[in-house]
């Protein structure tokens, strides 16, 4: 497939970084482009800089073949892949600056021909803004090749991978292809067709653009009410998880696990971007992100009554991470409770308990009553124990530790008659429920 064998992945995160090294393993001369330079030196040595299984190991494998390299200058490519973050703005609109950066350092370098892809998860049109925005720069080119201009072609191909998982659910998953034109969708889906044994759906790019925040809108207002069950329940005195536990026998009933919130760049951001788009008409899913924007806030609440009467409370936060087994600590709702207990008990301590990081995260840094520690030493010396991420190392801790301590378990890992390894006092145990 030579029109794009030498493909630019613009964004060497979470994602632009699995999909630069997944091509590379599949046939194309692969260059990534990021602005952070200590990142580009590490990836050109076959480092990665975040926790992602099986993607060290292939990262070092395309770099020392020299079928992937890193650089800080976007060079010229016959396909460009855009990941770049996409942020909200105070108002909820999505922030496109990355987008528009990424746009202007790959305009100069089209000759014509070439293929751009948006994968960032975007507000629906912003497809169509890159293009325009890139256009702008080069009056020369066009996008359908009218008035004899060299034509560019612009797709939106969503990532929909779970962190975690990204490695295998690249190749695996189904993939939408929204071309803006229908050349644009044949060369994407022939991209993507290299590693991707999923079924490649083609559409056009608004419909692409808006069926990603679907898909993350449908999660999150689910989740919604799986944490406002937990309110219900813990207002009417109910054990929140056996309430889900038994609702779920219904054979057409699958209520999902509430938690301390939501994070993640998708979940926690994507809906937004339907609201400010249609806000008349998003009811639902406007208050389905309210409900789990409020979420930290109450389980706040429960760390505060567990801790009444002691003056300088020491409580280990257990989890920073906005799921189970990774480092990402992006829209974290443990690390926003974290941060908010650090400024609810000026005179406590916090001890922020996070296995996959190596060092206090920037929200947490230069605060006199944070420290970072072990789970077993944090526990140990904690009045009060607030699981936020229900990690593996959580559920391996010693039998009794948590004997003893105040426990506001968000996860339901330690309620009585669950499996455990774990052998807990639950006379001393307020627990909370708070989503997955």
């Amino acid at each position: 497939m030579s029109e794009n064998n030498n493909v630019v992945v613009v964004g060497l995160g979470y994602i632009g970084l699995p999909t630069a090294v997944v091509l590379a393993n599949h046939g194309s001369r692969v260059v990534g482009v990021d602005i952070n330079q200590a990142n580009v030196e590490r990836i050109n040595r076959g480092e990665i800089p975040f926790v992602e299984p099986g993607l060290e190991e292939q990262l070092a494998h395309v770099v020392a073949e020299g079928t992937l390299s890193a650089t800080t200058e976007t060079p010229h490519g016959e396909a460009y892949i855009v990941a770049v973050p996409t942020p909200f703005k105070d108002n909820y609109e999505g922030d496109l600056s990355y987008i528009r950066a990424a746009s202007a350092n790959i305009a100069p370098q089209l000759h014509g021909d070439e293929l751009i892809i948006l994968e960032s998860t975007s507000p629906p049109q912003t497809t169509r803004k890159m293009a325009e925005h890139i256009l702008e720069l080069r009056p020369d080119l066009s996008l359908d090749g009218a008035d004899g201009k060299p034509a560019i072609h612009v797709a939106h191909c969503p990532e929909r991978v779970l962190p975690g998982k990204v490695m295998e659910e690249l190749i695996t998953n189904d993939r939408i292809i929204g071309g803006m034109t229908r050349e644009a969708t044949r060369r994407a889906k022939a991209l993507y067709a290299t590693f991707c044994v999923g079924e490649l759906l083609e559409t056009d790019d608004v419909t692409a653009e808006m069926a990603k925040l679907t898909e993350n809108s449908f999660r999150d207002v689910n989740i919604a009410f799986a944490n406002e069950l937990s309110l219900i329940a813990d207002k009417l005195g109910i054990d929140v998880w056996e309430l889900i536990e038994l609702a779920n026998h219904h054979p057409r009933v699958n209520i999902l696990q509430p938690g301390p919130g939501v994070g993640g760049h998708c979940i926690a951001v994507d809906p937004w971007f339907i609201v400010s788009s249609a806000p008349e008409e998003s009811r639902l899913i406007r208050t389905a992100r309210e409900v789990n924007d409020a979420k930290p806030e109450w389980v706040i609440s429960k760390v505060k009554e567990a801790a009444e009467g002691i003056a300088a409370p020491v409580v280990a936060a257990l989890g920073l991470a906005f799921k189970p087994d990774i480092d990402d600590l992006r829209e974290s709702p443990a690390l926003e409770i974290t941060k908010r207990l650090a400024e609810e008990f000026p005179h406590g301590t916090i001890l922020a308990v996070e296995p996959h990081v190596a060092k206090l995260p920037p929200a947490l840094e230069g605060r006199k009553n944070v420290r970072f520690a072990e789970p077993q030493d944090a526990i140990k010396h904690a009045d009060v124990v607030v699981l936020l991420v229900d990690h593996q190392q959580f559920r391996l801790l010693p039998k009794g530790i948590l004997d003893g301590k105040q426990i506001v378990d968000t996860k339901g890992l330690w309620r009585p008659g669950k499996s455990s390894a774990l052998t807990v006092n639950t006379t001393s145990i307020p627990i909370v429920a708070a989503a997955r």
